[in-house]
């Protein structure tokens, strides 16, 4: 997935431009693409920061972010727009159906007194339920119940489809999501890991206070999680070992999965998640499963309850008393994100109530907030950008005719979801009222494991939609070979009212986007599923060794990226979103060179029509971040960070050397031959 941009095309988009430093706003300018140069850094010395750094000095990082740039700004117009929306469901004191549950959800999390007042005493069904464990079945058992409530521990569980059978749906067993954003956080040595380490302990020992625990229990209990959730990182594989999608389906019967965790009654779990007649599973790790196994059976029943206390207490902090979420803020926003300060609390609830509801308020949003000709204009450049691909594969030197023809057919095949969906989801059984923020939070999560699970053997729905309309990303989806694009990407800061010239749509709708996630198609990933969205190799064996000698290429390219002290990109990680942008960026500008700006020889604005184009994608990710989100992401993100996002692509594209006149021993300089040249 990535984010993205489209610019507005009619004037009833309102942007919030005027705003003075300290909101991280982008200012109101006639044209950013230029505004936004510092010049006083060369093209080939850094290009992400000639391009963007005016604003970077400008616009520095609020205190209550975590990044600022073109995504945040987006991100607080939507916001605004989601506000209204929440704030007038909220004053409907008459209203039914959605709006009433959008207003009761908002009024909810605003009510601050009712939540002081109940603090965890909403919990207390669950934390009562987690203490009457008294043997290894109940504890699995209360697992189960856990997640049926959309509570994670331990392991993950999902529904979707069979990556080897795209028409039906399968369920998956994975390996859980830990404490700390990856698992490398429980080994590394270097200070500033083994510095949050040491900062999760005391978060532990604090949130535990909060359930009234004295401080020794409290320090008991962090410990036993500490030590339970190490047993589990290492037994959990690296973020570059789970991108092999062949050695992460592993199917098995239900009498097989036992004979890996004899002390786990998968039938009582399968139950417990209200899905009956499942035959079989895809496991995806199964030496996990051994090690949880191996777990159930020698940790003192003490610790495993302190563990899943930790997991209701963490999945509901953000809807308790403020206390508790000044505490989650400080270790996972302060501490992980270098973030220095709350939010307004109206932002934190405005955001929680469109991840909990996004659907219902999508639906508003579409009528009030979105342009018509919407779906159109973005089909109109995805569809001009998958024709230049088309003609790109045509004319591929290292890729057979008989995998150029397979791979030309699932390019034709691959769907665009544009705009918003078709049907919207039923939300009309989720019980909203404005008597507990967090029984509302409950709630949804309740829903969305039932809506999950109620797709075991009924027909794939390919119509479904994994966003809403705004969602300010996008992304593309293998099993069903197809691209989605939320309508939100119809903002672009800087072009309130007006449509962007050619260079600014292709840089950034055709080549950032459309161009990037029809590549995800063709990644080290993406290839590996046919057009039907199967995981079947449809290459010739001698194409699929030149396609992964291309791509070691960039992997190499990106792990000689060094950022902070001495953190390096990890390019087998970062390898899939790497290929994309290179791609994306390839596609844009072949297209762009079709349109009469891009054939022009005149200036616009003092630059040429192949450097606006470049300078046009450096936009598109024009973010800054803190070092401790940098950090971060290296360790549990597969994107690069936005420099080498801009930087990294750009350095392989001839036209680019040409348009900036980049010359060897510039920074930016790569020689001919280590180039990477792939789609």
């Amino acid at each position: 997935m990535k984010r993205l941009l489209f610019p507005a095309v009619v004037t009833g988009l309102a942007l919030l431009t005027s705003c003075d430093n300290k909101s991280g706003k982008v200012p109101e300018v006639n044209d950013p693409i230029v505004a936004h140069i510092d010049s006083s850094i060369a093209p080939g010395e850094n290009f992400f920061l000639f391009a963007n750094n005016n604003w970077f000095k400008k616009y520095p990082i609020p205190s209550s972010e975590k990044s600022n740039g073109i995504f945040r700004t987006i991100q607080d117009t939507i916001n605004e727009s989601v506000r209204k929306i929440c704030e007038s469901s909220a004053a409907e004191q008459s209203a039914k159906g959605s709006n009433k549950q959008i207003g009761d959800y908002y009024f909810s999390g605003m009510d601050t007194l009712n939540i002081e007042r109940t603090g965890v005493k909403p919990l207390s069904e669950l934390l009562g339920m987690i203490g009457g464990i008294s043997d290894q079945r109940t504890l699995v058992h209360t697992m189960a119940v856990l997640q049926s409530k959309g509570i994670g521990n331990s392991f993950g569980f999902y529904i979707t489809q069979d990556d080897k059978n795209s028409s039906r749906y399968a369920p998956y067993l994975v390996q859980s999501d830990l404490g700390l954003p990856d698992r490398d956080y429980y080994f590394n040595t270097d200070a500033r890991t083994a510095n949050i380490r040491k900062e999760y302990a005391l978060h532990l020992k604090a949130m535990f206070a909060y359930l009234g625990k004295d401080a020794q229990t409290a320090a008991s209990a962090a410990a036993s999680i500490l030590k339970l959730e190490n047993a589990f990182a290492a037994a959990s594989r690296k973020m570059e070992d789970l991108r092999d999608p062949y050695k992460n389906y592993n199917k098995k019967s239900v009498a097989e999965l036992g004979t890996i965790t004899p002390l786990i009654d998968w039938k009582d779990v399968f139950t417990t998640y209200g899905i009956n007649n499942i035959d079989s599973v895809v496991v995806g790790q199964p030496e996990f499963f051994t090690a949880l196994d191996n777990q159930i059976k020698s940790t003192p029943l003490a610790d495993w309850k302190a563990y899943l206390e930790w997991q209701v207490l963490n999945t509901y902090a953000n809807y308790l008393n403020k206390g508790i979420e000044d505490q989650n803020f400080y270790f996972f926003s302060t501490v992980i994100d270098g973030v220095k300060e709350r939010k307004p609390r109206w932002k934190d609830v405005v955001e929680n109530t469109d991840g909990a509801l996004g659907e219902l308020i999508g639906q508003v949003y579409v009528d009030e907030y979105l342009p018509k000709g919407t779906k159109e204009k973005l089909l109109e450049i995805g569809n001009s950008i998958r024709d230049v691909y088309a003609g790109h594969i045509k004319k591929l030197d290292w890729m057979s005719e008989a995998t150029k023809e397979k791979a030309l057919s699932k390019l034709a095949k691959i769907t665009m979801k544009v705009g918003y969906p078709d049907k919207w989801k039923d939300l009309s059984s989720v019980d909203v009222s404005r008597s507990s923020y967090v029984e509302n939070a409950m709630a949804i999560g309740k829903w969305r494991f039932e809506y999950m699970a109620a797709k075991y053997g009924k027909p794939v729905d390919k119509k479904e939609w994994d966003m809403y309309p705004q969602t300010y990303n996008a992304y593309y989806n293998p099993a069903n070979n197809e691209i989605c694009v939320p309508a939100c990407n119809i903002i672009v800061p800087g072009f309130e009212g007006r449509m962007p010239d050619d260079a600014v749509l292709y840089g950034i709708i055709g080549g950032s986007t459309f161009g990037h996630e029809i590549t995800h198609g063709f990644d080290d990933q993406g290839s590996q599923y046919d057009e039907n969205g199967n995981l079947n190799e449809w290459w010739t064996k001698e194409d699929r060794e030149k396609f992964t000698a291309r791509t070691k290429l960039i992997v190499e390219q990106y792990d000689n990226y060094v950022v902070l002290d001495s953190l390096h990109v990890r390019g087998e990680n970062t390898q899939g979103e790497n290929i994309a942008d290179l791609g994306g960026v390839v596609m844009g500008y072949e297209a762009f060179k079709k349109t009469k700006q891009g054939q022009s020889k005149e200036l616009f604005n003092g630059y040429t029509a192949d450097q606006r184009f470049f300078l046009a994608y450096a936009y598109a990710w024009m973010v800054n971040r803190t070092d401790a989100s940098i950090a971060k992401q290296i360790m549990s993100d597969v994107h690069s960070p936005a420099e080498f996002r801009i930087n990294g692509p750009l350095s392989d594209v001839d036209q680019f050397y040409t348009a900036f006149n980049i010359k060897k021993g510039d920074k930016m300089w790569r020689d001919e031959d280590k180039r990477v040249r792939i789609w």
